[in-house]
């Protein structure tokens, strides 16, 4: 992400200008609503009206008029430049773009984050789109292409498998391919990113690969889980002491080894190819012990020779060759013909 930006005003002293023109009441209200004093928690148009002894709708209508009458004041219009600079902020960061991301970008200190936000809803060139089940909090200066963005947010999020997982710059290639007629200055990677995390239906987790907010490989929460990232991570068989110790540094997850262990022998995801040795199923290795492999071989090739045969469980399993020879000994499963090769009793 960009780093915070430097505004060049300073929002207190720009909030007190513009409340000035209201009185007492109606700068209270503000004031309470958006955290704007002393204290920067919000209040809600409930606890407002139990201070004045008024309905919460009667506060709502002194809020909405006292925001009109700052906007028709003379104040408002020497602010220009400030909302001018807050426009052209916004623009900068891609015309649309996540609230809490916004705020942030601006300052990290909660009081300032609420003048700026006040300043934001007092601005006319300011839209703020508010949280839905798809998108998160926003605020926009282009209407029309905040839609654009809504819209290939949802197209994205429908090519999306249910647990797939892409790296974020696939993700990014995959969401551009579905921005249409849009200005090239916004097609970059900054930008998408800031867009694709208005979405809540996708979503990264903590090795910042994409997907489905919802799936286990994105909203990772249980050792399992955090196993599947880390051995698809590795792209090979791993000890499950190594699983343990990497759910550790890259989550900062306290694993236990037995634990692990124990998580991983009761999860169909993986596959015990050899001895403590943990690979993915989906990487097409078969499940069971040596014997189960060989079985399986020959049910599916008919009977082999035994330079086959160990040719082709090396492939599906770490063990030595002597081990696969113990197993084919077992005549209550396998026999041997004259011309040397075997095939299942």
């Amino acid at each position: 992400m960009t780093d915070k930006l430097t505004i060049t005003f300073k929002p207190k002293q720009a909030v007190k200008r513009l409340l000035g023109v209201l009185g007492d009441r109606s700068q209270d209200v503000l004031t309470s609503r958006f955290g704007l004093g002393a204290d920067t928690k919000r209040m809600t148009l409930e606890a407002i009206g139990k201070k004045y002894k008024i309905t919460r709708e009667r506060v709502r209508q002194i809020e909405n008029y006292s925001l009109i009458n700052i906007r028709k004041s003379k104040e408002y219009a020497k602010e220009k430049e400030i909302f001018d600079e807050l426009r052209e902020i916004i623009l900068n960061l891609g015309s649309t773009v996540g609230e809490e991301t916004l705020l942030k970008h601006l300052s990290k200190d909660k009081s300032t984050q609420n003048q700026i936000h006040f300043l934001l809803v007092v601005g006319e060139d300011f839209t703020r789109e508010k949280e839905d089940d798809e998108f998160k909090h926003r605020w926009t200066v282009d209407k029309e292409l905040a839609k654009k963005i809504h819209n290939s947010l949802r197209l994205l999020y429908s090519s999306l498998s249910d647990n797939e997982i892409l790296l974020e710059s696939d993700m990014i290639e995959k969401f551009l391919e579905h921005i249409k007629d849009v200005s090239e200055k916004y097609k970059n990677q900054e930008i998408a990113k800031r867009w694709l995390s208005l979405s809540k239906l996708i979503d990264k987790n903590p090795l910042g690969e994409w997907g489905k907010s919802k799936s286990s490989n994105i909203n990772a929460k249980g050792m399992r889980d955090y196993a599947y990232l880390v051995i698809r991570r590795h792209g090979s068989p791993i000890h499950f002491r190594e699983v343990a110790k990497l759910i550790t540094e890259l989550f900062n997850k306290k694993a236990h080894v037995a634990t692990t262990h124990n998580e991983l022998i009761k999860d169909s995801r993986f596959v015990l190819v050899g001895r403590g040795l943990y690979a993915l199923s989906e990487w097409g290795y078969m499940s069971g012990v040596v014997r189960d492999v060989i079985k399986a071989i020959i049910e599916k090739h008919g009977p082999m020779t035994k330079d086959e045969i160990v040719k082709r469980v090396l492939k599906e399993r770490y063990v030595k060759e002597n081990t696969i020879m113990v197993n084919l000994q077992n005549s209550k499963f396998f026999k041997k013909s004259k011309d040397g090769k075997y095939s299942l009793v």
